[in-house]
């Protein structure tokens, strides 16, 4: 985005050419310095996160321009790739940049049971893949573009649970003409009785709605019947899921399309197996995730295959 655009002079009413210093809220409000400042320590989160708590009329500038100018400089094809063609950011850019930079926890519901909720924090390092998107949407959603994290994996040890869980999160594209809203409006799903943890929107369940493919499990390292997500009216996405364990043995059977089954397996719609994904152009989801993946990032750095990677979310201390 252009740092000329949407620019708003800093000089605030009060006749008699008042000065910021008279103002009852004091501060640096040029918006162009703002931005140059940010610039300059390569948009750290947290300087963020406290400038814009600092007064409401901060708060007001970050919410307009600069957490859209955040989400832009550290994931920039991600950002590009959800405005193409002037699509509009359901939630606004602030829940944008939350779910970008911020695992949300997990808790209990009907679906997915464990011992104790898991706070949410901050995550160091991320990748969004619209590849591991296309695992999560049905066969008929196919259209809709979706960017989903690598699961945030969590040991639950201590909670008396064997394996560890993992919880991931995402973002549509446009979601108020996407496929999946169209089809979960089909069904006449009901919403949940909770909240969307990145703009507090309602969500739909999309293990009740049936409109889990098995691919998203095999995308995680999971199994089937072993995740839960939803999605909220503005088109964020967030899960849980339990993390097979990495062993030879368990490579082995996930391979041999075992794959354990799962207390939820018989719910899911064969008609909208996005299992099918491994039959697109003859080749395996395995190779579909090692060719193509456009990875998001936050600092717009590129590794050796073209992947975009999520750095850490602020400056080296």
């Amino acid at each position: 985005m252009n740092a000329n655009q949407r620019l708003k002079p800093s000089h605030q009413g009060g006749g008699g050419g008042g000065s910021c210093a008279d103002s009852p809220e004091p501060g640096i409000l040029n918006e162009r310095v703002l931005l140059l400042v940010f610039e300059s320590i390569q948009w750290d989160l947290r300087v963020l996160c406290l400038v814009s708590s600092v007064n409401r009329k901060l708060r007001a500038i970050a919410k307009r321009l600069l957490w859209r100018e955040l989400c832009a400089y550290r994931a920039p094809r991600m950002v590009a790739t959800l405005t193409a063609g002037g699509a509009r950011i359901g939630g606004g850019w602030p829940a944008v940049a939350k779910l970008m930079f911020f695992c949300c926890g997990a808790e209990p519901s009907r679906n997915f049971r464990m011992g104790q909720q898991l706070p949410g924090h901050f995550a160091s390092t991320s990748r969004f893949s619209k590849t591991s998107g296309r695992s999560f949407l049905p066969r008929r959603c196919r259209g809709d573009v979706l960017y989903v994290s690598d699961p945030c994996e969590h040991e639950m040890k201590k909670a008396g649970h064997q394996d560890d869980l993992g919880v991931y999160r995402g973002v549509f594209k446009e979601f108020s003409g996407s496929r999946t809203r169209a089809c979960l409006i089909g069904r006449r799903v009901g919403l949940e009785d909770r909240a969307c943890p990145y703009c507090g929107a309602r969500v739909w369940s999309m293990t009740t709605a049936r409109l889990v493919p098995r691919s998203a499990a095999r995308r995680l390292g999971s199994r089937n019947g072993r995740l839960e997500y939803f999605v909220c009216v503005n088109g964020h996405l967030h899960g849980t899921c339990w993390l097979a364990p990495l062993s030879s043995e368990e490579e082995e059977e996930d391979d041999g399309g075992g794959g354990g089954g799962g207390e939820f397996e018989d719910d899911y719609d064969d008609d909208e197996d996005g299992g099918d994904d491994d039959k697109e152009g003859g080749r395996s989801g395995q190779d579909a995730v090692n060719e193509g993946d456009d990875r998001a990032a936050t600092d717009g750095s590129t590794s050796s295959t073209g992947e975009e990677i999520i750095g850490e979310w602020g400056p080296a201390e």
